[in-house]
């Protein structure tokens, strides 16, 4: 039996409006929109790795980034023997070491003083006392060979004069005992890729003339670029460590300062 219109249309409109709300119920295949993965980069091993994190916050794959590239070390300079050529800087030397007593006391010295200088060392006394060699290295001080055994070159044979210079430390500098030299020790000294160095002022500290003569002979003899020879080995040197606390609270306070050669 056929249903009045009247009454049919909001049936109809009742069926067409469920339909809809089913529809709108269900999933949809397709999302309206996509998330773009979150990006995370953390240490690994000293490099970065850069992980790419899911919703959830699980690493789905992980590659480590290419190292950074280091800039490669500066070349150093060039051996610069232009001493004078630096301002009020003295070049402070000490030879015939290392020795137990009195190296330490020199370089507490040099440390109080903000001071480097230049250890000639005999390769005998290093064999004996390698950490004070190791603690001048440290302190930023320069190391010189001074021979093997002190002898005086210029009385031996060139055979004995080799064998005294290979046996010390190896250094680009040579300081001869004594300042016993000639043009064959110098030419013999180049062989061995060494440059002779000797002083231009002799505090005589060896003698042991009391502090104030060698106090008096730092002072004297101080000027830009001056080489003063003391001696931190051979025999006692308390002299030569109060001389020079002494000379270098006054030559600080006209404004030297004071390096260690290039060797």
């Amino acid at each position: 039996m056929t249903k009045p219109p009247g009454k049919l249309l909001p049936l109809v409109a009742a069926l067409l409006c469920g339909a809809v709300l089913a529809q709108a119920a269900s999933p949809s295949s397709k999302p309206l929109t996509s998330a773009a993965p979150a990006v995370s980069t953390t240490p690994h091993h000293g490099l970065l790795s850069t992980s790419v994190t899911s919703k959830r916050g699980q690493p789905s794959s992980s590659k480590p980034s290419t190292p950074p590239v280091r800039p490669a070390p500066p070349k150093p300079p060039a051996d610069d023997w232009n001493l004078a050529g630096h301002g009020k800087v003295l070049y402070l030397t000490f030879d015939d070491g290392p020795q137990h007593e009195w190296t330490p006391k020199v370089l507490q010295v040099l440390r109080k003083h903000h001071a480097q200088a230049t250890f000639f060392v005999l390769g005998i006394q290093v064999a004996q006392y390698p950490d004070l060699v190791a603690a001048e290295r440290a302190a930023g001080h320069r190391i010189g060979n001074h021979t093997y055994d002190h002898k005086t070159l210029t009385l031996l044979p060139e055979a004995k004069v080799r064998q005294e210079i290979a046996m010390g430390i190896m250094s680009k500098c040579l300081r001869p005992p004594e300042g016993a030299t000639n043009a064959k020790i110098q030419a013999i000294a180049a062989a061995y890729h060494q440059r002779q160095v000797l002083w231009t002022v002799d505090t005589e500290d060896w003698e042991k003339p009391g502090t104030a003569h060698i106090e008096h002979a730092i002072m004297s003899g101080a000027r830009p670029g001056a080489i003063i020879l003391m001696h931190d080995g051979g025999g006692n040197r308390s002299q030569t460590v109060a001389a020079l606390d002494h000379a270098l609270t006054k030559l600080t306070a006209q404004g030297y300062t004071y390096r260690p050669l290039p060797c």
